[in-house]
């Protein structure tokens, strides 16, 4: 009696295994990309750094005395290095930050891009806060834009607030070219700021979040601690991201 010709079957079995194989590599993927923890531990720096952000910075005025900038460049930890800076300028109507100059010249000469902010006092005039500022600061190709930093009330109405910071904001913006950063806390944005200055770039500190800051609308840069280690700083120093990739950092640099 003639065999019959054996089926081949070898094929589709094969590919349904390959299909298989592939469904569940990506499930796998997926599992382990959602269970990893949104920071990590960088024993460097001795803070839990977000996991999810490309570029990260530091903030500093006189409280941080001298600083060696080239240290502070030249310090990686595994693939976290400091590549911007906010240096405090000035404050109220006449007063500079006594490490600005210092800070500014050398930061720059080190090749960190940087950033000045001014501290405002609302009971104060926002435009003669700004030209405070503007006498102090010359920001050049390649800075970050300039900014304002509005933590207190100090006791004036919430209208008299948003009156003289807009008053500031719109002369720096005037002078500069460019439109000027916020820096805030979430509670404060929401309470006085929030529907009114919502078209500037924001820079949010918020600590009680490990992912992103617990805002509803979009950021610029997140403060996420305040108690960082860095080469060349003494004590401690705060630190933050960029909500964006080098293209986007680059976009929002002065021309």
């Amino acid at each position: 009696m003639a065999k019959k010709k054996a089926t081949n079957i070898t094929g589709p079995r094969s590919l349904l295994a390959v299909l298989i194989l592939v469904v569940v590599a990506l499930l796998g993927w997926w599992w382990f990309s959602s269970s990893r923890p949104d920071f990590e531990h960088y024993e460097e720096f001795g803070i839990e750094v977000p996991a999810n952000y490309s570029i990260h910075g530091i903030d500093v005025s006189k409280y941080q005395q001298r600083i060696n900038w080239e240290m502070v460049k030249e310090m990686v930890a595994e693939d976290v290095r400091i590549g911007f800076v906010f240096i405090k300028a000035t404050e109220g109507l006449g007063n500079m930050d006594a490490q600005f100059n210092r800070n500014w010249r050398n930061a720059g000469d080190a090749g960190i891009t940087r950033g000045a902010y001014h501290f405002f006092l609302a009971p104060k005039s926002g435009s003669e806060q700004a030209e405070n500022f503007i006498s102090r600061v010359e920001l050049e190709k390649g800075d970050l834009p300039p900014v304002l930093d509005v933590e207190q009330t100090y006791g004036v109405t919430p209208d008299k607030l948003r009156a003289e910071v807009k008053a500031f904001l719109d002369r720096l913006e005037a002078h500069y070219g460019v439109k000027p950063i916020i820096y805030t806390n979430v509670e404060f944005y929401n309470k006085f700021l929030k529907g009114d200055f919502d078209n500037y770039p924001l820079w949010v500190a918020h600590y009680l979040r490990k992912d992103r800051p617990r805002i509803a609308r979009n950021w610029a840069f997140w403060q996420y601690s305040e108690t960082g280690n860095v080469n060349g700083i003494r004590g401690k120093v705060d630190f933050n991201v960029f909500n964006g990739d080098s293209t986007d950092f680059a976009d929002l640099l002065i021309e």
